[in-house]
């Protein structure tokens, strides 16, 4: 008997070793041995829709019988990790309301140049972070006057993006937005909706999501941002991987953009034209 459950663990070991090279050659993500389980408990409601018994018959169906292609949207939706909160690391948030958006406000005047101000969520996840840079935003409007601004989010994962776009959010998630933010910026839920919120019309139409793989060789995305957030994903990420993503950013900042990472990733920004700022805060300086 356990001679039979040694060689089960040695069967399935490779194919999981294959399932989770795809999974970081793909997306980037890494996926070690210690993880295994937790990725095999996200599969098995994928593997129950298939009508497969066993992950070992899905790692199957997947490289054994051609199934990939037709799975990898579900397998990316099933890895990554959704984690997001409306005003996470809100130091960040006041950063963003003190410094970058004053400066980047009274240069575009100096210059007479009333180009849009541009950000990028670009692991957007279900939405909190990029509509928390929207209130932001919005509220400088109303205390500072008008100004263009748009907001790009973005993720490998269709499920949050779907969430993202609708921009209903329970009491619980809407917690952290303080209560005049809450206020103005977000609806309190009706009937079936009571103990819901969903951002305001006027907030949901400046902010736009859509699918994109970070380890693209190309961003479908403007050059000239003023920020971008990529917070609490670069960790998951391969040293390589890493650099690589870093430096494609960098190419998507306006001179004097700021790059945000999470705040457990700032020892990984080393880049020649992004000089550290604030905690976890990059500028570009070239």
């Amino acid at each position: 008997m356990s001679h039979h459950s040694v060689s089960g663990m040695t069967d399935d070991a490779p194919r999981f070793e294959r399932f989770s090279r795809m999974v970081q050659d793909s997306i980037g993500v890494q996926l070690p041995a210690s993880k295994k389980v937790m990725v095999e408990s996200r599969l098995r409601r994928r593997i129950t829709e298939l009508g497969l018994r066993s992950v070992d018959e899905y790692f199957r169906h997947l490289f054994d019988n051609g199934g990939l292609t037709n799975e990898l949207d579900s397998i990316f939706d099933a890895v990554t990790t959704n984690k997001t909160d409306f005003f996470r690391e809100a130091e960040h948030f006041i950063h963003l309301t003190e410094r970058i958006i004053p400066a980047r406000l009274s240069r575009r005047q100096a210059t007479g140049r009333s180009s849009m101000f541009k950000v990028w969520s670009a692991a957007a996840s279900t939405g909190a972070e990029a509509y928390t840079a929207a209130m932001v935003l919005a509220d400088r409007e109303s205390r500072r006057g008008a100004f263009e601004w748009r907001i790009l989010g973005t993720d490998i994962n269709r499920k949050v993006l779907v969430e993202a776009k609708r921009a209903v959010y329970s009491d619980m998630i809407v917690q952290p937005v303080p209560t005049g933010f809450r206020e103005r910026f977000l609806m309190r839920g009706q009937g079936q909706q009571k103990g819901n919120w969903r951002v305001i019309p006027d907030l949901r139409r400046r902010v736009n999501f859509q699918k994109m793989n970070l380890m693209d060789n190309h961003y479908p995305v403007d050059r000239d941002l003023d920020v971008i957030f990529l917070r609490n994903v670069l960790i998951y990420f391969s040293e390589a991987d890493q650099a690589r993503v870093i430096n494609q950013l960098s190419g998507h900042l306006a001179h004097h953009g700021h790059l945000i990472v999470g705040h457990a990733e700032g020892m990984v920004v080393r880049h020649p034209s992004l000089r550290q700022v604030g905690p976890a805060v990059y500028r570009k300086e070239q």
